[in-house]
């Protein structure tokens, strides 16, 4: 449940289950998303049994979706992969390098706030992208990604990245039908997010300690950090990526290709 910030009211239809979000709100609310949206502002610990019945019914949608989603997925043999984290952490620079390497086949929808610039930077690489202006949400969920995935040529790919909104609190709440979450931190966010943040990390199938050529410059311990991750989730696989070293890159890959073979 998105109970940090409320987000989860704003946009979401609650009829019939086939209307798609309008993240303009022109007249999207109903009264009682009205009331809701008005409770979680005015009393952010959400202790009111009508805005608590609204978001269950929010997230309940969002599951059927994301089920419907995974399905989808998994009808065109596509592995759907999650990829969380702060804005700046290099989720798309890694999956421009990606492009460049991988011997897949891949697709990317993008969830931004505003701007197509993530995905005209993957476009770039000849890789097919298809950008999500979330407006107000500070996350994606299972309806937007319901539409990006229907521009996404499934028949010719292998894996389609989900790269969720820059934030490590709101989307580890939703699930968009992915098989897979990969959560990435970078060296200059500090050596706290892991433990500040442990929803998230829980949420990991797998970590990317990214910009760890920057770590002479910073105050940071990795091992303390990946032992951080494994309190918070017992055997979650972490790698460590420099994007100057491909090498670093090709790991990330194969354990994508393991993944793969392992689903069959």
């Amino acid at each position: 449940m998105c109970a940090d910030c409320g987000c989860s009211i704003t946009g979401t239809n609650l009829g019939d289950g086939h209307h798609h979000h309008h993240h303009h709100h022109e007249n999207g609310h109903s009264h009682e998303h009205q009331a809701a949206h008005e409770t979680l502002h005015h009393n952010p610990q959400l202790n009111d049994a009508k805005t608590i019945s609204v978001i269950t019914k929010i997230l309940d949608k969002n599951n059927h979706e994301a089920a419907h989603n995974r399905a989808h997925f998994e009808k065109h043999n596509v592995l759907s992969i999650n990829l969380m984290s702060s804005p700046g952490s290099g989720k798309t620079t890694l999956l421009e390098n990606m492009a460049e390497m991988a011997k897949f086949k891949f697709g990317v929808v993008e969830g931004d706030l505003e701007t197509s610039r993530d995905a005209e930077r993957i476009k770039a690489k000849g890789i097919p992208a298809y950008q999500i202006q979330t407006g107000s949400a500070c996350h994606l969920d299972a309806f937007m990604v319901h539409k990006g995935l229907h521009e996404m040529p499934l028949e010719e790919i292998d894996v389609c990245f989900i790269e969720n909104v820059g934030n490590l609190v709101c989307p580890a709440s939703y699930d968009v039908g992915a098989h897979l979450n990969i959560v990435l931190v970078s060296i200059p966010e500090g050596s706290d997010k892991i433990e500040k943040y442990p929803v998230m990390f829980r949420q990991a199938d797998l970590i990317l300690i990214t910009k760890t050529d920057l770590i002479e410059y910073f105050d940071y311990d990795l091992e303390h950090e990946k032992q951080e991750a494994r309190k918070i989730k017992p055997g979650v696989d972490i790698l460590e990526v420099n994007i100057k070293d491909k090498a670093s890159i090709q790991r990330v890959i194969d354990w994508i290709e393991f993944k793969r073979t392992m689903r069959g």
